[in-house]
């Protein structure tokens, strides 16, 4: 079996937009690195002692689809979005083997926080008195290493949800409601529009022995509500989304959002307002996580 790789070259400041708008229309892999001749060890994060943040000046994205893909649907659906043509520079075919090595090169055990490891089915675990998330993200989204993924397991554990009822609206890989299950909440939900997601979340709570239900979004009782929502998602999916997540939430109940550019934090904490009033509770990379509690009338 093989898949097909792309090859694109685009600036720092389009590089991040970019590569969510790939995977948004279908890409199983995304991976941007230096073009040639750039200095590829300057800091994507900003490294300690560098006040640098942000990708290398000039980047090149690597595309990976599935094999029969229409490359040039592809290609016109994202152009779409960014509002530019987009032009590839290479295409080939990616065999069985060298996918699962460069899939799994990209992503290493990851640190939440004290005591909480997101830890790769394919790698040791790097501790094994700490509580150690077992994920395979197939073709979901949620590995752990996005900026937003991390501020909602930063938030979840420094606000551990012990014997509250928790909804992971878009749970992709399911790496949130896990998180949740682990740090305390008892039998958690995930739910997603995308039914690949939901059969990997289903995998991914086998893997760890944990007992969760996962749905997509018309399998979910509607009398059910929640002491708290996670949601990771995108600014305009959340927007949407408001008068359904505050109808699934109790009066006092907390509400964290990410997926949401700094730049856009304003219109999120507006479409929640006055029933739940959202502010920013951590931010990375230009992402920010925001949090609320569902006014009490």
């Amino acid at each position: 079996m093989s898949w097909i790789q792309l090859k694109l070259f685009c600036e720092q400041v389009e590089a991040e937009a970019l590569s969510d708008v790939l995977s948004e229309q279908g890409a199983l892999a995304v991976t941007v690195e230096p073009q040639d001749g750039d200095d590829g060890d300057n800091p994507v994060f900003g490294e300690p002692d560098s006040p640098q943040f942000g990708l290398w000046p000039h980047c090149q994205i690597e595309v990976l689809l599935s094999t029969g893909s229409d490359v040039e649907a592809f290609v016109s659906e994202v152009s779409a979005c960014i509002g530019r043509k987009i032009e590839i520079r290479s295409q080939h075919a990616v065999e069985d083997q060298d996918w699962v090595r460069l899939t799994q090169s990209q992503f290493e055990p990851i640190p939440v926080g004290s005591g909480l490891w997101i830890v790769p089915t394919w790698h040791e675990l790097p501790d094994p008195h700490a509580i150690n998330l077992r994920i395979d993200p197939g073709q979901a989204f949620g590995t752990g290493s996005h900026p937003t993924t991390l501020l909602c397991l930063q938030w979840l554990l420094a606000h551990r949800p012990l014997h509250e009822r928790l909804l992971d609206y878009g749970c992709g890989s399911g790496i949130l409601t896990l998180a949740a299950a682990l740090l305390g909440a008892p039998a958690p939900i995930g739910v997603d529009i995308d039914p690949v997601a939901v059969a990997t979340a289903r995998d991914n709570a086998l893997r760890n022995n944990v007992d969760i239900a996962f749905y997509e979004p018309d399998q979910l009782a509607d009398d059910i509500v929640f002491d708290g929502i996670v949601a990771n998602i995108l600014t305009n999916p959340l927007i949407v989304l408001a008068p359904l997540l505050l109808q699934r939430l109790r009066p006092g109940g907390w509400l964290t959002l990410s997926g949401v550019l700094a730049t856009q934090a304003h219109l999120v904490c507006a479409a929640y307002a006055p029933t739940c009033l959202l502010s920013v509770a951590g931010q990375k990379d230009g992402w920010v996580c925001l949090h609320g509690v569902k006014q009490v009338y």
